[in-house]
Order: C-alpha cells, then sequence, then structure tokens
C-alpha cells in the first residue's frame, strides 16, 4: 500500500499544505530518537525536493542538537479527514540559527515569531505515501496561542535567557548551536 517517489509533486504538495500539523523525527548516533509534532504556520515547500520549516522555542532542542551529530531528518503528515493518507520525507537537513548569515533570508519566509530559534532547510531525498487507515478521523478546531503568548510574556531577552538555560543541550546532553557558542 505504501508508493515512494524522488520527489514532492503537486499533488503531494496540496496535501502538505492542507495539513494543520505534521511531525519531525530525528535521532544522533546514539541517545534517544526524537519525534516531535509542529504546527503554525511553520512550513513552506520550496520546490521538488527542498522544504523550509520554522521551528520555535520550545521545551526542547533534540533536532538541532541531533543534526549537529547526524544529518538526517523525517518530516511526517497525516491526514485526519476523510481520505485517509500519510506522508512521509526523508533526507537530511541544515540548521540555520539566528547568528546565521543567511538567517534573515530564512525566516523572512514566514510570519514574524518572537519565538523563532532555528530555520530547518530540508534537503528530500525520497518521498513516501501509505495508507493511513488506521489513523482517526478528527476535526480541526483552532490553533492554540500559548506559546505566542508565552513569548510576549517573556520578551525577546526572556527567551534568550531560556535558550541559555533550557536549549543549549539535548536530553542526551548534545549541544545544539541555539547559541553562537556550537
Amino acid at each position: 500500500m505504501a508508493d515512494q517517489f524522488p520527489s514532492i509533486d503537486n499533488r503531494l504538495q496540496t496535501f502538505i499544505e492542507a495539513q494543520q500539523m505534521f511531525f519531525v523525527g530525528s535521532a544522533a548516533p546514539d541517545g534517544r530518537v526524537n519525534v516531535s509534532p509542529k504546527g503554525m504556520d511553520s512550513l513552506r515547500v520550496m520546490g521538488p525536493n527542498r522544504i523550509l520549516w520554522l521551528n520555535v522555542t520550545g521545551s526542547g532542542n533534540e533536532t538541532a542538537g541531533h543534526l549537529l551529530r547526524a544529518n538526517r531528518m523525517t518530516l511526517m503528515w497525516c491526514s485526519f479527514g476523510i481520505k485517509p493518507m500519510i506522508l512521509r520525507c526523508y533526507g537530511t537537513a541544515r540548521t540555520v540559527h539566528r547568528h546565521d548569515a543567511d538567517w534573515n533570508d530564512m525566516v523572512a519566509h514566514f510570519p514574524e515569531h518572537l519565538g523563532a530559534r532555528q530555520v530547518y532547510d530540508v534537503s528530500v531525498e525520497l518521498v513516501q505515501t501509505s495508507c493511513g487507515y488506521a489513523v482517526p478521523r478528527m476535526e480541526f478546531q483552532a490553533e492554540r496561542d500559548t506559546l505566542t503568548k508565552w513569548t510576549a510574556d517573556k520578551g525577546a531577552d526572556g527567551v534568550a535567557d531560556y535558550w541559555d538555560t533550557r536549549n543549549r543541550q539535548t536530553i542526551d546532553g548534545f549541544p545544539t548551536g541555539v547559541l553562537d557558542d556550537a
């Protein structure tokens, strides 16, 4: 029931853009595997083999730390609507931090967000669809504004302090490069 493709065609791009959330998977050669849900207006299909996604401040920073040790990433979308489908994009990614020269060019693709922490520039090497027959049907109600309010309450200095105290290392102790001393 699975089909594989070398790139994202128009049909698959339309599917990606219709989803309210996606998941990212990453892992270093050792330590824990991370799977994380993502939402908000944080993903752009830039071409048949390129995706950008904006990572905003959160409780962990696993993906950045994993990519410093093993450059591989999987993005996954599931349809929770009437027509079932799961889509995965396998590839590698480059982490672009605020202190990188091309930060402004990358972040310009997204709405401004005080908590913007990294942009991942994903090179898609393989696309796979599968049935999704076991994925439940659910209805989207609304985006949460909790993270936006949290970052506004902290302010730029508070967010930077949070990165310093909570986002410099993965849960396995790997550096994440969130600040320029990676």
